[in-house]
């Protein structure tokens, strides 16, 4: 995984001592909230509705031991004794004292962490495929270019203030692991009828208010211009988005105004004119990159049998674990959605074990997923079985990844000041109602995302089942929406009709379920049974 140089440590330790001293003035009372609040969130920390939340940026996802430790020890240092994992492969803290946050940010800096553009109108954390380096399926390594991308969006100085948020992903394999047509800039590296290794560019996607799928802008970048071409995007939109009307202010919107060909049309002449610049990196900045994503020593002739006898180790290796692209190896996903448990939650001591184990069994290597799960990217076969014990011990061997326990939820009205319902209630009751192992095995793969907000940082709009919290006249209520995809087949859900409230939603999730076991076919997903019966009998047996 890549390593800070001189520069990149120097430019985190800056920031961090300049944010030790806005901290002081404000607690001093010589800054006042108004002037302080826009230098804050340049560091990630919001003010929430009980105290300020800090986000650490984790960019593709990519942590080794030492820092997935100091992430345990900042939980029991600064919070209460646990971080939240997000969708965006990051970590938050919810419980932070303002005159603690320097500090704080200090103790990430001394592991190559920081939480720098992870709140803002500017680029965000790249995210990519939590398998990446690892997956059997994946023309190359994605990593070295989202870390070029991470590299070039730092501090540029053209987009440290842009109309809105902006959201990049970057994926090499044909099953998007990443919700890639859901970001703003949505990169596939692919490979063209030449044989050519180059980039698929989709721009202009985003959940939220108004959710749209990114419609594909071009086919093939080479990959020795990815960046001039990220640009060209990014010159066009901080050129013409919208800065009068926050909720029209995102790429999205820019590019269907516009639409996709003239939107195209003036990324390509951008690009023309930024090619004859020569602003492309030098090819030798990539190859260093690369040297850091190169392949683990892992175990010539390394065995590929696994010991079963285990029922429930079965069930978990069968469920959360995936083919690796080395024989003798596997990729195994640790779940954090134990059965009524918070989605995302983990705490201090869970932290640190999953440190240890990764340290102990996957070359150093963790990755957070966006669906709010942590993974071992690189297991020998042979110690799987003790990885999972360790893991079941403390809470973390739960087998039910893709299954309707594996909930994703953002912190909704506990926690967020945007939210207008409760997000981790509804999981918890959903975990327990499905909790059984028998149950998810009944339902098999089934997607549930719950959003306290129509921001959608529960990602509901693509949940096979989605759950919109609204307020209803001062009300919590639910919205259910069925037929989203994250993936490659990304589809946007459909509201059912009228919401629920806590205690019907719960009941309405049991109700869609039970009409796709009653309607489906052999080997049918809920998804593909929804997409070939349509809305009408999940309605039917909701409201008659």
């Amino acid at each position: 995984m890549y390593k800070y140089d001189q520069y990149d440590q120097a430019m985190v330790d800056a920031r961090v001592e300049e944010f030790r001293d806005q901290t002081r003035r404000r607690i001093e009372g010589t800054l006042s909230e108004e002037n302080f609040r826009h230098l804050r969130l340049m560091n990630g920390l919001y003010l929430q509705l009980h105290a300020y939340m800090l986000r650490v940026a984790i960019p593709y996802g990519t942590l080794n031991s030492t820092q997935m430790r100091a992430l345990g020890d900042i939980a029991e240092k600064y919070d209460r004794g646990y971080g939240h994992f997000t969708t965006r492969q990051n970590i938050q803290y919810n419980w932070i004292k303002l005159e603690d946050a320097p500090d704080l940010l200090a103790d990430l800096a001394a592991v190559e962490m920081h939480a720098i553009q992870t709140s803002g109108n500017c680029i965000r954390n790249i995210s990519s495929d939590q398998y990446a380096g690892a997956a059997q399926d994946e023309l190359i390594d994605p990593r070295p270019y989202a870390e070029l991308l991470r590299q070039w969006s730092s501090f540029h100085p053209e987009f440290i203030k842009l109309p809105r948020k902006f959201k990049i992903a970057v994926i090499a394999s044909d099953t998007d692991r990443a919700a890639m047509r859901l970001h703003d800039i949505g990169i596939q590296i692919v490979k063209n009828a030449a044989g050519e290794i180059g980039a698929a560019f989709y721009v202009g996607g985003g959940m939220g208010r108004t959710p749209i799928i990114a419609p594909l802008i071009r086919e093939f970048v080479p990959l020795d211009q990815l960046i001039t071409y990220s640009e060209a995007c990014l010159r066009v939109y901080n050129r013409y988005g919208r800065r009068d009307n926050k909720y029209k202010a995102r790429i999205k919107i820019l590019v269907h105004e516009l639409g996709k060909d003239e939107y195209t049309r003036q990324v390509e002449e951008e690009f023309a004119l930024l090619m004859e610049q020569g602003i492309e990196p030098p090819t030798a900045e990539l190859e260093r990159i690369k040297t850091h994503f190169v392949d683990p020593p892992f175990e010539a002739g390394a065995s590929d049998d696994l010991d079963l006898s285990d029922p429930d180790f079965r069930l978990w290796a069968e469920r959360n674990c995936a083919q690796h692209k080395q024989a003798g190896y596997i990729v195994a996903t640790v779940s954090l959605k134990p059965i009524g448990g918070i989605p995302g939650d983990a705490s201090a001591d869970q932290i640190r074990l999953m440190a240890t184990l990764a340290k102990d069994y996957s070359f150093d290597e963790l990755r957070v997923t966006h669906a709010q799960n942590i993974v071992f990217p690189h297991v020998r076969k042979a110690d799987l079985y003790a990885v999972w014990k360790a893991l079941d011990e403390v809470g973390l061997g739960t087998a039910n990844l893709d299954t309707v326990g594996d909930i994703i939820a953002c912190p909704g009205l506990d926690y967020c000041s945007l939210a207008n319902a409760r997000s981790i209630p509804v999981a918890q009751r959903i975990s327990e109602r499905f909790g059984s192992a028998e149950k998810q095995a009944e339902i098999g793969e089934l997607k549930l995302k719950i959003s306290g907000c129509i921001n959608a940082c529960g990602h509901h709009h693509v949940g096979h089942i989605g759950i919109l919290g609204v307020d209803r006249k001062g009300v919590e209520n639910y919205q259910l929406l069925l037929g989203g995809s994250e993936g490659a087949d990304t589809s946007l859900g459909q509201i059912t009709g009228p919401g629920f409230d806590e205690d019907g939603i719960v009941a309405a999730v049991e109700t869609a379920t039970n009409v796709y076991l009653r309607e489906r076919n052999d080997g049918e997903r809920f998804l593909d049974t929804y997409r070939r019966i349509g809305m009408a009998p999940f309605k039917e047996a909701l409201y008659d």
